[in-house]
């Protein structure tokens, strides 16, 4: 194991100097945060039969009150009226759907909600749902940043990371998911001993994950080379996965704890 480095009371002061850096100019007068968006919310074209389902299930199946629009005040989420006394579970960023269909049936004793700004992968991810039906998924349809806000803090039990967008070039690294901007607020709506799984091929985002996850206040738990080359046994290959295989790179899977208060 290798937990963060420095003590419980340095760690707390790094990350209070993070926050109050991230804090400096960073909103509107209103007081919705200015918090620049990197990527796309729409691809190809939809087809008719997404657009059907855009519209006849995103509705129903959207985690309600996230947006500043309706909730200006940033009130917390009625957890217990979306799961009952469920675990919940968080993915950001879901692609195609596919993990979380799989992480739905296969715990339909937790809660899920995915995180997923791009329409077509949503549209996806709600026709995987129309097959397999699964009473345990909920859809923030937007930015990880606005549920994080309205997420009750220690809320979360297990949050994944999968085959984020890598934004490969030097300048645009700060545009990646694994900066503190991302995970202090996400390390704060875990849970203490949640579980935080990141799986890339991009061996400069495993640099640049194992440089700022840590620095956020979590601990890696790897103690050899098959902790990061070896899937998860509940794992399920997804099509970004396959991608990456058929185009010669490697995977690396890597898990992450919030340490126990």
């Amino acid at each position: 194991m290798h937990p963060a480095t420095g003590s419980p009371s340095r760690l707390q002061g790094t990350r209070e100097t993070i926050t109050c850096r991230l804090m400096e100019n960073t909103h509107h007068p209103n007081g919705s945060p200015w918090r620049n968006f990197y990527g796309r919310f729409k691809g190809k074209t939809l087809r008719p039969a997404q657009i059907e389902t855009l519209d006849e299930d995103l509705d129903r199946l959207s985690v309600p009150n996230v947006s500043w629009d309706v909730n200006p005040d940033r009130t917390q989420l009625d957890l217990q009226a979306l799961f009952g006394q469920k675990d919940l579970w968080l993915e950001i960023g879901f692609g195609g759907g596919e993990h979380l269909v799989h992480q739905a049936r296969s715990n339909p004793d937790v809660g899920i909600i995915g995180c997923e700004p791009f329409l077509n992968g949503v549209a996806m991810l709600l026709q995987k749902l129309r097959d397999t039906p699964c009473e345990n998924v909920r859809i923030h349809p937007g930015d990880a940043r606005h549920l994080f806000d309205v997420l009750p803090n220690e809320s979360v039990s297990k949050a994944f990371l999968l085959y984020p967008d890598p934004w490969p070039k030097k300048r645009h690294h700060r545009r990646r998911f694994v900066t503190q901007e991302h995970l202090l607020p996400l390390y704060d709506v875990l849970k203490p001993g949640a579980i935080l799984r990141v799986a890339t091929d991009i061996p400069d985002y495993v640099r640049q994950t194992l440089q700022e996850v840590p620095k956020a206040g979590f601990e890696w738990l790897a103690e050899g080379p098959s902790d990061w080359r070896t899937p998860w046994q509940d794992w399920i290959s997804t099509r970004y996965e396959q991608k990456a295989f058929r185009e010669g790179r490697g995977a690396h899977y890597l898990t992450f704890q919030k340490p126990h208060a």
